[in-house]
């Protein structure tokens, strides 16, 4: 017994030495990433978790970038609900789409910005691959551009542009510059300026464009400034990327929308478009997305094709296919696509819609302030004017978020919403 019990006593203190030098082993890990810093908070992320945390009634989010209906919840189109069960009745496989993704999609998906009878699709020089949303058609093209235009090529962007943009630029490896797009004191176009710092670039330069429905301003050129945009591209031998996000969700006119785009190629501009599916569509967590680049031969467009595939290999090495099949089948089917035309306007013409109620609430509460830059904005965001220390006030005192810069997102009006948010629009601009 004696002896059992020194056994239990120095089995007891070995235990207690292996579990100190565990532990000490456990904190000196704790060391690896020290050196890693803490990255700041993305804005619109913490923007969104401190409404979250409100338990104010009345509190308003006008600070995502998703659609909501008149109900403030997200909506999903009933076409694409009919869509996505014939894809589910369809019992495909789960194959790999392959690096460039599923060809019935990107030819759609072709058609659908650069139109039905587009003769660079006609004659095959049109390079388009699948892609990850918008964004990563950005990032993919981006990484083209730092591979043959060069490491630290410059990229000229409108002042101000998506917040996004500079990150996905700047880590493709390119350096970011801006050319005047905003003029703050109308709240429009800056079309002169836009003008002149276009002409100023040397030769060749690589161009940024929204081409509709710009974000964070909602400020579009006419087609007729798109026209003169498009001549100086030209004269210049410049390279344009056109970031194509709300294609039909802008005026509710998926052709309208196209305009930019189509001028472009029509003036025979070096083009490659960004495309997605997430706003128009309605999905925004399918990641559903085309990268085109249109070239001057068929040859050319091949071979831009397989760089494109040897950049992407490395980097996701092939898109997910559940989205991209949706749009396809909404798209091939006659009766899906009229469907879809039918409620993608619907969507627009409620934020329009909104956009005006807010005007008229602004009025009818005697703000002397010109409002006008309400309606002439268009698509899902609006540059409202607001300072970041008024942005805080309408956060602070009335429970409207929005983002410092004065943006809000038009979606997330309805009418209840609206004549509480006019009101606080009114105080802080008295």
């Amino acid at each position: 017994q004696v002896f059992a019990s020194m056994l239990r006593s120095s089995s007891a203190t070995l235990a207690r030495a292996f579990a100190a030098r565990t532990i000490g082993a456990h904190s000196s890990t704790r060391a690896f990433w020290a050196g890693v810093p803490m990255g700041p908070p993305d804005p619109i992320l913490g923007l969104t978790d401190a409404y979250s945390k409100d338990t104010f009634e009345k509190k308003v989010n006008l600070g995502v970038g998703a659609y909501r209906s008149d109900e403030g919840t997200p909506f999903v189109l009933p076409s694409i609900v009919k869509a996505e069960r014939l894809v589910v009745e369809d019992m495909m496989n789960k194959e790999y789409a392959g690096i460039a993704g599923i060809k019935d999609f990107t030819t759609l998906a072709a058609k659908f910005v650069l139109g039905e009878d587009s003769p660079a699709l006609k004659e095959n020089r049109v390079a388009s691959l699948q892609v990850l949303s918008g964004t990563g058609a950005c990032r993919v093209a981006g990484e083209f551009y730092s591979r043959f235009k060069g490491q630290g090529s410059d990229i000229a962007m409108p002042s101000p542009t998506w917040g996004n943009h500079n990150n996905v630029f700047r880590d493709a490896g390119l350096n970011i510059t801006n050319y005047r797009y905003f003029n703050a004191e109308t709240c429009m176009l800056n079309y002169d300026g836009l003008i002149a710092d276009l002409k100023d670039r040397p030769q060749g330069s690589l161009f940024l464009f929204h081409s509709c429905a710009h974000n964070p301003t909602g400020v579009d050129p006419t087609p007729e400034q798109w026209e003169g945009i498009a001549d100086v591209m030209k004269a210049g031998s410049h390279h344009v990327l056109m970031d194509t996000a709300y294609q039909g969700f802008a005026s509710g006119d998926s052709e309208r929308d196209a305009t930019s785009v189509r001028i472009m190629i029509d003036k025979g501009v070096s083009i490659a478009v960004a495309q997605s599916f997430a706003k128009n569509f309605g999905l925004y967590g399918e990641r559903v997305g085309c990268l085109n680049f249109v070239c001057q031969t068929a040859e050319e467009a091949a071979a831009v094709e397989s760089q494109l595939k040897i950049l992407i290999r490395p980097m996701y090495s092939n898109p997910p296919i559940h989205g991209a099949r949706i749009v396809s089948k909404v798209l091939s089917n006659p009766e899906l696509e009229a469907q879809w035309r039918t409620e993608c306007k619907a969507m627009a013409d409620r934020i329009q819609s909104m956009r005006q109620t807010l005007k008229s609430e602004l009025e009818s509460l005697g703000s002397t302030h010109d409002w006008e830059h309400i309606t002439k904005q268009i698509g899902m965001f609006c540059f409202t004017g607001l300072t970041p220390e008024q942005v805080q006030r309408m956060i602070s005192d009335h429970h409207v978020y929005m983002t410092k810069d004065g943006r809000i997102s038009v979606a997330g009006l309805t009418t209840n919403n609206v004549k509480h948010v006019a009101q606080a629009i009114h105080d802080v601009t008295k």
